[in-house]
């Protein structure tokens, strides 16, 4: 399993690494993790973009000081305040039609785990109305993760996010920004592993998650700043 550690300089060549790592997985065979913080940002979803209020919505996302972003994989808007932890499992496919919920249920586990390592009990599922909703989420005192998947020949892609601290500014920009986008949206609904108390340095958790995502494979380490883009 290859391992990618690090972030790219600009939010443009870090989202081509995880692309990447997908058709890296696809032409190889060969699986792969990336746990890391992203760079400040609000990634807008496929449906977000054709909404009506989209473009009021990256206003407020400019105004708070977030670059806004389209992502291809996942549901809702997410917001990155550059301690937010991003994961990405990338695994090899002999037939794109099985394994989906398999796939979901065993990294959604692996991130429950890594809370538990961390101090967090986290549970599966999430409050009403949280932010970019879907049916593979873990939560305590709020929604702390999302897991969302994107399958193509050869390989799919299981990748997720983990709120770490700063529940309070995600909560306060995602408001107005899911009410742009004519979205149900509870700020009260935003976890952190801070706000329960829990382990909240950033590497610790991007460390915990990568080690409960690599298990017991033998792992080839790269660093995302050797590589070319």
């Amino acid at each position: 399993m290859r391992v990618l550690r690090g972030r790219a300089e600009t939010r443009d060549e870090d989202r081509t690494v995880t692309a990447t790592m997908l058709t890296e997985t696809a032409d190889s065979d060969e699986a792969a993790v990336r746990v890391w913080t992203p760079h400040r940002q609000i990634a807008f979803g496929r449906r977000d973009a054709r909404a009506d209020g989209f473009d009021v919505a990256k206003s407020v996302a400019e105004t708070c000081e977030f670059e806004s972003v389209e992502r291809s994989v996942g549901g809702r808007a997410v917001a990155y305040t550059g301690t937010t932890v991003a994961f990405a499992h990338t695994v090899p496919l002999a037939d794109m039609r099985r394994g989906m919920e398999e796939r979901y249920a065993e990294t959604t586990e692996a991130v429950q785990r890594a809370f538990w390592r961390l101090g967090v009990p986290a549970q599966r599922g999430e409050p009403p109305r949280s932010f970019c909703p879907g049916d593979y989420s873990l939560q305590w005192n709020g929604k702390l993760a999302g897991v969302a998947q994107r399958v193509r020949t050869g390989a799919a892609l299981v990748s997720g996010v983990v709120v770490v601290d700063g529940h309070d500014e995600i909560a306060s920009v995602l408001d107005p920004i899911y009410a742009a986008l004519d979205v149900p949206f509870d700020p009260h609904s935003v976890g952190s592993i801070a706000k329960v108390d829990g382990d909240a340095d950033p590497e610790l958790v991007i460390e915990t998650i990568e080690n409960l995502l690599v298990g017991d494979a033998e792992t080839t380490v790269e660093h995302v700043g050797d590589r070319e883009i």
